[in-house]
């Protein structure tokens, strides 16, 4: 009967993925009447696929592209003229898109360095945002982008797209209906092998670049390639690491199955370079325990030197329950195993990874002025996991956080790790 009834959810689940499919590609054909006017900031990278799903939106309107590299902006520019018939105003100062009052909504793809820095002052300036994972670079800036959507009744998607896939959806179902019993534990693991560039000497910025605007936040230093392009994130400066480029996506998987809706009390962190040759700044291993009040815990693995993951997925969660447990990836797939011998129970394999459903989700909220799935709340429980595990590792030990307060207890030398300093005049505003 369970084999049934494995089958028949299999195939139910599947049916409603295509389905949900099909819903989506009709929302291309939406009135063009009362069009969004959307500003893509950073459109290189992930921008680009962004700029692919807003033009798939009839009732979207690309008003301008902003980047500091020329290259990336005529790319784009072509790209919107061939598919729309247009071509949309091009800046590589964000600033200009927060005065022009007929822009109502940015999406941010940048270095993270630069999330918050443009996000709150578009919000300030009336904008809604879609801001790439981790919409925060450090954690107090996660609470300021809370403050902000509250304060100015303002939109905000974080990028961690799987939240609005099928997948998602039909796992989620089965937790509330106690599948596996309590959830009482899970994991979240990234595991890719990464390569790195040797040190390079500094050089003269590429033609038409803006490095100073690029550089933005982070303290004024010479050009140099490793640090630009696809190499940025392995640099504090500028980037997150694993646990912030990637392990964001899982850490969030993590947070949600384990149904937790506050910051962890107690954190503990381990990393070290056991692999790895090239330049970043970061381990090539790290393990992070986050304990919470309710007495549930949450762990976080990354290994970027194996060319293999657990499970069979690079990316994924364990979610362990009472009666069972249930292994979830953001590469389409879930399976619950029951009881001591692991019997197989209901399973998704192939679904979507939500890319164009989250983005949709993001608009049609623009519109209704209803919260999206991933809103600045969301955003900030999970990239605060990013933040708080790697302030344990460069700690070295066990920490206590307050998560009414967001501060650590007794432990001024971890509290400054909340924040950083900000190169003039690109500071957030604090408070809002």
């Amino acid at each position: 009967m369970k084999n049934v009834l494995r089958r028949t959810f299999l195939k139910d689940s599947l049916a409603g993925a295509a389905a949900l499919t099909v819903a989506a590609a009709r929302q291309t054909h939406a009135s063009p009447n009362d069009q969004i006017n959307v500003a893509s900031v950073g459109v290189g990278g992930m921008g680009t696929g962004h700029v692919g799903r807003l033009l798939t939106r009839a009732d979207v309107r690309i008003a301008a592209v902003c980047d500091i590299d020329q290259a990336h902006r005529e790319r784009t520019e072509q790209q919107v003229r061939r598919e729309k018939g247009y071509a949309p105003k091009s800046v590589e100062d964000f600033r200009e898109l927060l005065d022009d009052k007929s822009i109502d909504a940015l999406v941010i793809a940048t270095p993270h360095h630069w999330h918050c820095p443009i996000a709150i002052p578009a919000m300030q300036a009336g904008k809604d945002v879609y801001v790439e994972k981790p919409a925060s670079h450090v954690f107090r800036e996660g609470r300021l982008l809370v403050d902000a959507a509250r304060k100015y009744n303002r939109i905000v998607q974080h990028g961690t797209q799987m939240r609005s896939s099928e997948v998602t959806k039909q796992a989620d179902k089965l937790l509330k209906e106690g599948v596996i019993g309590e959830v009482k534990m899970s994991k979240a693991w990234n595991c890719q092998r990464h390569t790195h560039r040797q040190p390079v000497a500094d050089s003269s910025v590429p033609a038409g670049v803006n490095y100073d605007m690029w550089l933005g936040p982070a303290k004024e230093r010479g050009f140099n390639n490793n640090r630009f392009h696809r190499g940025w994130a392995w640099y504090r400066e500028y980037g997150n690491g694993d646990i912030g480029n990637d392990g964001i996506h899982d850490l969030d998987l993590a947070r949600w199955g384990l149904g937790v809706e506050t910051h962890p009390n107690r954190i503990t962190a381990h990393g070290s370079r056991i692999d790895l040759v090239g330049e970043r700044e970061y381990p090539d291993n790290m393990m992070v325990s986050y304990h919470y009040d309710e007495g549930k815990v949450l762990t976080y693995e990354d290994r970027g030197w194996s060319p293999y993951g657990n499970y069979g997925f690079d990316s994924g969660n364990a979610f362990y329950g009472t009666e069972g447990y249930m292994i979830f990836s953001r590469r389409g797939y879930f399976q619950v195993y029951l009881g001591r011998k692991d019997e197989p129970g209901p399973g998704l394999r192939g679904g979507p990874r939500g890319h164009p459903e989250h983005m949709y989700d993001f608009l049609d909220c623009v519109r209704t002025r209803k919260q999206p799935i991933a809103n600045a709340e969301v955003a900030h429980l999970s990239c605060g996991l990013t933040h708080l595990g790697e302030i344990a590792y460069r700690a070295g030990r066990v920490l206590h956080f307050d998560p009414e307060k967001e501060k650590f207890i007794n432990d001024s030398e971890a509290d400054k790790m909340l924040t950083k300093e900000y190169r003039e005049p690109w500071s957030v505003p604090d408070p809002v």
